[in-house]
């Protein structure tokens, strides 16, 4: 029972290999580096098969290398290469006759398993399964017979057990994880291809809705200016009125853009502060208009590196976020907060606040927390640009509790001026 207690032995480890590299494609993306990883397995299987090989007879070695090989051949064609590794690694052990007969038996699978590889991968699922352990089985007879002929006084039920049982066990186990786990990146790629679906067909309802009515409202005005006998004071308001409606057309187009293209061409390094007290003061009618109080807190100030403009994009659709929040009224609150190598930005409202799964939802195609009334862009601009200015955003919320969003980047090294020493020097202090 040596002999098979060392294949179990040697299967476990195969096993364990596979499970790991498992683990490691989940965070691949790319066929090509999912396969490039399953190569490597292999090829490392067949190193620990030869590391932990059973020493027979001085010139005899049993392990499993049969079992990488075979499948490494029936499903990705990779059968001639595994072989001259497995002929390679079996060379330093000796040139002698148990190498020869390795490296013919080897030869003969790996072509024979290349060949049959393109009518092998047509077949269904269970086919492959069960292909795979027929085939394992049959290659599996002559190796074992072999062992039985050189009469070494090796118990015949350990040698066909071994051979007959442990190797197509292992192919099978091994062959249908590797079906589970093309069934699951099959289904993962339908349910991204579906989501990006979704995502486009919302995205041009989003901009369909919010174009249309600017324009629809653009126009009547255009149609209403043709009117000749129309007062001087009224062709002012209405073309004023046709302005705005264009601006605000071009801003939903702003945003699309900004989300679609998130990266950042403009890389300088700008000081959060003054971008922040400029947001604020061109938020602050907006605010008083709503009964909203702004508090700010920019004592400790940091320096970033990106565009200037889209981080005051970001800032902005942010800070009107929270302040049609509260229609009623209510506190604004925006402060930094400074390390040795990052700037955290918090802003927290005292608003209708948000459930978990608004919270989840956040930055989603056409999802707005204000229902029928928003199209969900402008929290969609936000996470791209801080994606793009490699930032984090962190949410918390709950219903009736207000929210609070916490924007953290990574700060460089500054020349600039601290506008707190900055301001005191400019009235003299």
């Amino acid at each position: 029972m040596e002999l098979t207690i060392h294949f179990f032995f040697n299967l476990s480890l195969i096993m364990v290999l596979l499970f790991v590299g498992v683990l490691w494609s989940e965070k691949l993306k790319s066929l090509r580096s999912i396969q490039i990883t399953a190569a490597i397995i292999f090829i490392l299987s067949l190193v620990i098969c030869l590391l932990f090989t059973y020493p027979l007879h001085e010139s005899y070695f049993l392990d499993l290398r049969l079992i990488p090989i075979i499948i490494g051949g029936l499903y990705m064609g990779l059968g001639p290469i595994l072989a001259a590794i497995a002929i390679g690694l079996r060379a330093i052990y000796g040139l002698d006759s148990g190498f020869l007969f390795t490296a013919f038996y080897f030869l003969f699978i790996a072509l024979l398993c290349f060949e049959l590889s393109p009518w092998f991968l047509k077949k269904s699922s269970r086919k492959r399964i069960l292909l795979s352990v027929i085939i394992t089985f049959l290659l599996s007879l002559p190796e074992a017979i072999t062992l039985i002929l050189m009469d070494l006084f090796y118990p015949v039920f350990d040698v066909w057990f071994a051979y007959a049982i442990i190797q197509p066990l292992g192919v099978g186990m091994i062959a249908y994880f590797i079906e589970e786990i093309d069934k699951s990146i099959l289904l993962r790629q339908h349910v991204i291809k579906a989501k990006r679906l979704e995502a486009v067909e919302q995205m041009g309802a989003a901009i369909s809705h919010e174009i249309r009515n600017p324009l629809t409202a653009a126009i009547g005005f255009v149609q209403l200016l043709q009117d000749h006998t129309l007062s001087e004071e009224k062709r002012t308001q209405y073309l004023s009125i046709l302005k705005n409606e264009l601006q605000s057309a071009e801003r939903v187009i702003q945003d699309y853009l900004t989300f679609s293209k998130p990266q950042i061409n403009v890389h300088q390094p700008f000081n959060i502060h003054d971008e922040l007290k400029h947001v604020v003061q061109l938020l602050e009618p907006t605010a008083n208009r709503n009964s909203v109080q702004i508090v700010e807190d920019f004592s400790m100030w940091g320096t970033i590196e990106g565009d200037p403009q889209k981080f005051h994009q970001c800032m902005v659709n942010i800070m009107k976020n929270a302040i049609e929040a509260m229609p009623n009224g209510g506190i604004l609150t925006v402060e930094t907060k400074t390390t040795s190598s990052k700037v955290m930005i918090r802003i927290q409202d005292t608003g209708s606040g948000m459930s978990r799964e608004q919270i989840d939802r956040l930055g989603e195609p056409y999802y707005s927390t204000k229902g029928d009334k928003g199209t969900g862009l402008g929290l969609m601009v936000v996470y791209s640009i801080a994606r793009a200015m490699k930032g984090t955003i962190h949410v918390e919320s709950e219903p009736g509790a207000g929210t609070t969003f916490e924007l953290t980047f990574r700060t460089i090294p500054s020349t600039l001026e601290n506008p707190e020493t900055k301001e005191a020097s400019e009235i003299g202090l």
